[in-house]
Parts: structure tokens; C-alpha cells; sequence
């Protein structure tokens, strides 16, 4: 990661065409991110701020983020003070990571004054703050920090606005030539390089040490700065699972590059799914941790029943000394503890000893032996019936678990009254009655123009598939891996869609990490949902299999 001052700087020279734009609405989806929607040169746009201590950041984005029923206080206020208002300057302090938005807007009187809304992306000690210009004050913040946290600035309504304190280090704008080659003639580290320069990040230092090894130094130095801060190629580069971005080319790394046309769709591209991953992780954590209790204890449930099972499996032994018994009553009496035969039904007619109760007559052992064979036959056929019952508890847990992982904030409220349906949870209570809605599987457009939705939770699935859909249209899922249900609104889909469909398949299951992950195909006539059975479960037949694997950025393109 690399939302250093470079990237900040670079940022608030791609954000200054927002200047003069005016804020139409205010969202607040949840306690970490702010999203204002702007009018500005003729076209609607959303800029996305977030405090998350590892994904803080401020860009333009594309998606449409879910809000909650009731906006927050910090929201509320927002509100009040800047919505309808014109953005009239985009400041920041050259390799400082702020940017802050100077905001006209009217007065509850109807008098104009000027806001300033401030972004801090510093890690987890990121904020948003709104200040009164004219007074300094702040008027109110998203993070809010007593003297006994901070005691270089206390950021609390009312207090006066003091910045962050500033780096004592060297601005790379302003260094000079002589500077730069006394400082970059001795061999230097990135560490070094982050201690001496305002606005450097290790990734960043890495990669100009990398450059200045084949080149003139000033040259090197002075270029690297200008790509850096015009943002010449925004790229993000993956290697070994980790994620690595900047406003221009990372030459020292070896992994696979992505080129962006800016700054704002790169980190669109970076953020969006680990964003939304931690939008579900805040409304679902009870969620999943019930779901994963539920899953322990059945499968707890499941050991103790296959030792029952081995139990009930002694029956044919209980016959057998049942007959013995019966076949060989005048060779022992009452009072005996057991009793060796020969047992008759063996090929070898080996000799058995049978235990004994020394106060039943022989006919009354043979009867309780006969007792106990009925008992483990009833028992086994009930132990077979739980074994398969809780099989099925726990495949139906673990598909929800699933869904839950890559479900988003929308999908979880279905989720959870899926599961008070069911009977396994009861209803949040609401003030608001909500109507009912139907569920609203996701849609995407395959890269030939076909229509393809994604079923992300059991209502949507069996909507989806067996009341949305056509009877000819073609159904996919995961070939014995819990994952959504796809549909392609076509009954002779090319193969390109065939294969974004099944790919949309492998990303939306279990198997989201996986390779070669198989997917069946099939028509919706040959998909059924056996009686009783629960949301989501179906059968299907005449299938055919594709092997593909899960990539993330096809998904975001078919997105419609």
C-alpha cells in the first residue's frame, strides 16, 4: 500500500475538478466512510472518504455504496452544514497526507459562510473533520479525540483546529541539485530515504533507489517526482498476495501490472472488494460468529452420533446369541454367568461363549438378547436418519457462511430473515414496518451484451431461479461446492458468455481461491427443488461441466 503524501498530492491535483461542483446528497454508509455526491462539469459524481485504519483514502468512485435506514449523527450534521453548498477550493499541504475541501454554502438564516471539511488519511489515526472557517473551530468530527488520547491536538466540537504536526524533513520540490546528489552519492536505504524526504512511503523510496541505479541522479530524482505527482501511470502490481500501488510504474517489482486511466479507478480497483468484505464484516460479525458456533456444534453433534451408530451396529451379534440361546437352551440353566456353543451359522462351526444374566432362566436370556435386537435395529434406523439430518444441518450452515463471506451489506438483511423463517433466529425489532421486497439478484452483462444474474443469498437463489428465470434459459453452480446461483437470459448463449457466466459461478462459491474450480451447466427445466427441502437446495440433471478460474477483475467488468 502506498497512499503516502506523493499519492496525496497526486490525488488533490486529479481532485480539482470537483471545484466549483456542488454537493447534492450526503451518505454516510457506516462509522468509517463519508460519501458526498457532487454536480460538477456536467456530470453526477460520487467522492468516497474513509478513516479505516488500513484502507483510509479519498477518490471519486463508481459504486454505489449501501447506506443504512437512518443516517448517523456525524451524517445528520453534514447535512446541515454543507449539502446544497458549492465546493469553492481544493487545499493541501504539498506531501502532507490532508486535502481539504473549502465549502460555500448558506447559514439556517440564509447568510453564506464557509465550511472546511478535512480528510486525514494517516493510517488509524485518520479522520474527517468539519471546521468553521471564519472561527477555526471545529464543528464536529467522525473521530473524536480527548486530551487524554492526544495531547499535541484534542479534536472535539468547539475546540480550535490545530493540524497535524508537520515533518521535519526535506521537500523534494524545493531540494536542490547539489542536494540531491550529496545526499544520493553514498549508497542509501528506503528507510534513509523516508527519514529525509517529506511524503515518502518504503514502496515509493524503494522503487526511486531502484531507478537511480542506471541513470543520472538529478534526472532520475526530478522525473520520478513529476510522474509521481501528475499521475503519469497509475498502476497496481500483486505479488505474493500482497498489493502494491502508485501514481506511476513500480519497475523493482516482478509481479503482474494493471495500468489505470487514473488515480480514482485504480483505487476502485484496490479497495472495493476489501471494503466491502469489512462494510458485511461490521454488520454481519454476530452473524458469522453464530453461524460458525452453529457449524461446531453439529459437527460435535455428528461424532457422537457415528459412535452411536457403531453401537447400533452390534444387532446382528444380538441375533445371533438370541438364537444360539434358543437352539441350545438345554445345555445351561439359571445361574450360570455364560454358556460356549457351537455356532452353527459359522462355516467353521467354531464354538462361542455367550455372557450370561445368572438371574434369567435360559428362555429369558434368549428373549433379552432378541430385546436388545430390536432396541439396536430401531435405534439404527433413527441413528442413520440423525446422521443424515445433521449432514444436511451442516452443509445448509456452511452454505451460509459462504454467502455471508462474499455477501454485501444488502444481502445480509435477507440472510438473517431467511434464518428466523426457519425458525433459528428471531427478528431484530424495527420501529419501521418494512415492506416486502422482492429479492434483487445481481446483474451483469456478459462482454457479447447477454444478460446474466447472480443469485448472493437463498431468497435471491430460489427466486432466481425458479420465478425470474425462463425455462430454457441456462443455469450454473459449482459442481459440489456451496456458492450462488447463476443464470444466463439465454437459451443459446455464445461460448464467450458461457464462460464469463461460469467464472461469475466460481467467484461467487466456496471456491472463490481456487483454480480450475468446476462448474455444471444446465437448462432451468432441468433444475428442481426436492419437498422440503431448504432454501437454496435444488437437484438438477442433463448437466455439463466447465473448468474455469475464479478472476476478480472479470467480475468487475461484466458489473452492470
Amino acid at each position: 500500500m502506498a497512499f503516502d503524501g506523493l499519492f496525496t498530492y497526486a490525488m488533490a491535483n486529479e481532485l480539482q475538478k470537483l471545484v466549483t461542483g456542488r454537493i447534492t446528497k450526503i451518505h454516510q454508509p457506516n462509522a468509517l466512510e463519508i460519501v458526498l455526491h457532487i454536480r460538477a462539469n456536467g456530470e453526477n459524481v460520487r467522492l468516497l472518504s474513509s478513516i479505516h485504519p488500513s484502507y483510509a483514502r479519498v477518490h471519486l468512485t463508481e459504486h454505489s455504496i449501501d447506506n443504512p435506514s437512518e443516517p448517523p449523527m456525524f451524517c445528520m450534521l453534514l447535512r446541515k452544514h454543507v449539502e446544497g453548498g458549492f465546493i469553492s477550493g481544493i487545499q493541501f499541504e504539498p506531501f502532507e497526507r490532508m486535502i481539504t475541501l473549502e465549502i460555500e454554502s448558506k447559514n439556517e438564516i440564509g447568510d453564506s459562510v464557509t465550511r472546511k471539511l478535512t480528510i486525514e488519511i494517516m493510517g488509524r489515526h485518520s479522520n474527517i473533520i468539519l471546521i468553521d472557517s471564519e472561527t477555526n473551530k471545529i464543528i464536529d468530527s467522525l473521530k473524536h479525540l480527548p486530551p487524554s488520547i492526544n495531547s499535541y491536538r484534542t479534536v472535539l466540537p468547539g475546540q480550535t483546529y490545530i493540524g497535524p504536526p508537520p515533518q521535519d524533513k526535506l521537500n523534494p520540490l524545493e531540494i536542490s541539485d547539489a542536494d540531491i546528489i550529496q545526499f544520493f552519492s553514498e549508497e542509501r536505504t528506503p528507510k534513509e530515504v523516508v527519514s529525509a524526504f517529506k511524503g515518502f512511503s518504503p514502496i515509493h523510496a524503494t522503487e526511486l533507489l531502484h531507478r537511480m541505479k542506471d541513470g543520472n541522479l538529478v534526472e532520475v530524482f526530478r522525473t520520478f517526482i513529476n510522474e509521481t505527482l501528475t499521475s503519469a501511470y497509475p498502476s497496481y502490481c500483486e505479488v505474493d498476495s500482497k498489493s502494491y500501488f502508485s501514481p506511476t510504474k513500480l519497475t523493482h517489482l516482478t509481479g503482474q501490472e494493471t495500468t489505470f486511466e487514473n488515480l480514482s479507478s485504480l483505487l476502485d480497483r484496490v479497495f472495493y472488494a476489501r471494503a466491502e468484505r469489512d462494510r458485511v464484516k461490521q454488520q454481519a460479525g454476530d452473524l458469522e460468529n453464530w453461524l460458525q458456533n452453529e457449524i461446531n456444534k453439529l459437527k460435535l453433534k455428528l461424532k457422537k452420533l457415528q459412535k452411536d451408530l457403531e453401537n447400533a451396529s452390534k444387532l446382528d451379534k444380538y441375533q445371533l446369541y438370541g438364537e444360539l440361546l434358543m437352539a441350545n437352551l438345554y445345555q445351561f440353566e439359571k445361574g450360570m454367568k455364560e454358556v460356549t456353543v457351537i455356532n452353527y451359522y459359522s462355516e467353521t462351526s467354531e464354538q462361542i461363549t455367550i455372557p450370561l444374566s445368572e438371574r434369567k432362566t435360559p428362555v429369558e436370556n434368549a428373549q433379552s438378547y432378541y430385546t436388545k435386537y430390536n432396541k439396536a435395529k430401531n435405534a439404527l434406523i433413527m441413528v442413520n436418519e440423525q446422521i443424515e439430518k445433521t449432514k444436511n444441518d451442516i452443509r445448509y450452515f456452511e452454505m451460509l457462511m459462504a454467502q455471508v463471506e462474499q455477501a454485501s451489506p444488502a444481502d445480509i438483511e435477507e440472510i438473517r430473515e431467511e434464518l428466523a423463517e426457519q425458525g433459528y433466529l428471531r427478528m431484530r425489532a424495527s420501529k419501521k414496518k418494512k415492506k416486502p421486497k422482492k429479492p434483487s439478484p445481481e446483474q451483469y452483462i456478459s462482454s457479447t451484451g447477454i444478460q446474466i444474474s447472480v443469485g448472493k443469498n437463498n431468497k435471491q437463489n430460489d427466486y432466481l431461479t425458479f420465478k425470474l428465470a425462463n425455462r430454457f434459459d441456462i443455469w450454473l453452480h459449482t459442481k459440489d461446492i456451496p456458492g450462488s446461483h447463476v443464470v444466463i437470459h439465454s437459451n443459446h448463449p455464445d461460448e464467450t458468455t458461457l464462460f464469463e457466466a461460469a467464472t461469475l459461478s466460481a467467484y461467487f462459491s466456496k471456491a472463490r481461491d481456487s483454480s480450475s474450480v468446476p462448474v455444471d451447466y444446465t437448462e432451468i427445466r432441468h433444475v428442481k427443488k426436492p419437498n422440503g427441502s431448504k432454501p437454496g437446495f435444488v437437484i438438477y440433471f442433463e448437466q455439463k461441466t466447465l473448468f474455469v478460474t475464479p478472476d476478480e477483475d472479470i467480475v468487475l467488468k461484466l458489473k452492470k
